[in-house]
């Protein structure tokens, strides 16, 4: 079967090259020639544990090509980004438009169309249909069309699609079938069917929950900090509950799903209080973050502070969306220079640079991301590189007892100034 994917990103080339992989021919389209040449060139533009050797596989085989163009096929599938417009708070939808007017030119009877990427409630049926029928075909009876929303994480994303289950939702039922049919070539979860609308829904729905979480916690670490508790004993303690599954709390909520997706929710609804008060507590943990270090360098002048980490998440070089960015320039914004290291990212909005470079007279640390590496650093190794020896870790993932050991002064997220781990 020949499917043309459309969209090479942490999505779409996992996708492709799955496929592929699986006996599939995929035709992978990107508007972007530098990623064409890159994947043609056998460079993944991003870091995935595995993608390498799945797409040298599906290369190799002669499975898998990449164009800049879609072509006729039996199956269309969309792994567009959808980004956030910040200033109206909703969805940006140009590239899954993009993607539909380049599909319809090509569209045959029997065709499936499988839309991937994450869309407020509706869109299959209110912007997709109306595009892909400018074919002269029918929704339901020439074509097909589907909404198979992806459960996966940087870091664990191919691993993620081949186990998770999978949520099908199909314009009617032959559709969702067909989308079944054909994601069952590797997929080992269980699949789930259902209409459009409602896996559209329900994949904002995740997201949101874990999002809302994450606020909850974010809100007790702040509680916590008042009322001289360590957050990470009591969330520890409060999730032996057999109930009870809090999440951990850090310096804000970053990536392209948990940050943005609860917004397509909130779009169309005047009845999503939570979800916005969710929303307005994690995008204000740099915030937090920025005043606990304003009070350990409360007299310090002219300082100079090194973020440790501006992936949005441990382990992986995804930069979207990632709190660090605001923190950095509401310190900025308050007269901090800021210098930064991130061993994973390649590209960043401000200069990445090595360890001791950017601890180099700097008066405090500031870890943002929980990347292992900053678990191993030796802090008297750079003991004497600084100017102050302060440091505030938003993850609580450094030994607090070596750190202050070697002579630093140390606050963790959640934590009194003064408390001791036991």
């Amino acid at each position: 079967m020949k499917i043309c994917v459309l969209g090479l990103g942490y999505i779409g080339l996992p996708t492709a090259a799955l496929f592929a992989a699986h006996g599939h021919n995929v035709v992978g389209v990107d508007i972007n020639i530098n990623i064409i040449k890159s994947i043609e060139e056998g460079i993944i533009p991003f870091d995935e544990p595995g993608l390498p050797e799945l797409l040298e596989k599906a290369i190799t085989s002669k499975n898998f090509n990449a164009k800049t163009e879609a072509e006729e096929s039996d199956v269309f599938l969309i792994a567009t980004p959808t980004p956030l417009d910040r200033e109206m708070k909703m969805a940006e939808l140009k590239h899954v438009r993009s993607a539909a007017e380049m599909i319809y030119p090509h569209l045959r009877k029997e065709n499936l169309v499988i839309l991937e990427s994450t869309v407020p409630p509706g869109t299959c049926e209110k912007l997709l249909i109306p595009i892909l029928k400018k074919s002269g075909l029918d929704a339901g009876n020439d074509f097909y069309l589907a909404h198979c929303p992806e459960r996966a994480i940087p870091g664990s994303t191919i691993c993620e699609m081949v186990n998770n289950d999978r949520i099908i939702g199909g314009i009617n039922e032959r559709a969702a079938e067909l989308a079944k049919s054909l994601y069952s070539c590797f997929v080992k979860g269980t699949f789930y069917l259902t209409n459009a609308r409602t896996a559209e829904f329900v994949k904002l729905m995740e997201n949101t929950f874990r999002d809302i979480n994450i606020a909850l916690a974010n809100e007790f670490a702040q509680v916590a900090e008042e009322s001289g508790v360590s957050i990470w004993e009591a969330i520890e303690l409060a999730n032996k509950h057999p109930r009870v599954n809090i999440l951990k709390p850090g310096p804000g909520v970053g990536g392209h799903c948990i940050a943005i997706d609860p917004w397509f929710l909130t779009e169309n609804s005047t009845r999503c209080r939570i979800v916005s008060l969710a929303r307005e507590i994690n995008d204000g943990m740099p915030n937090h973050v920025l005043q606990m270090v304003k009070g350990m360098l409360d007299g310090v002048s002219d300082p100079l502070i090194t973020v440790f980490g501006v992936a949005y998440k441990g382990g992986v070089d995804d930069s979207r969306e990632t709190p660090a960015l605001k923190f950095i320039k509401l310190a900025e914004n308050e007269g901090y220079k800021v210098k930064v290291h991130d061993p994973h990212v390649k590209e960043f909005e401000y200069e990445l640079l090595g360890l001791e470079e950017a601890v180099d007279g700097s008066d405090c640390l500031i870890v943002i991301t929980d990347h292992p590496e900053f678990k191993k650093i030796n802090p008297e190794r750079i003991f004497e590189l600084m100017r102050s020896r302060n440091v505030v870790d938003a993850r609580n993932i450094l030994n607090c007892r070596a750190w202050k050991g070697a002579g630093f002064s140390i606050r963790v997220l959640g934590n009194v100034p003064d408390y001791e781990e036991s």
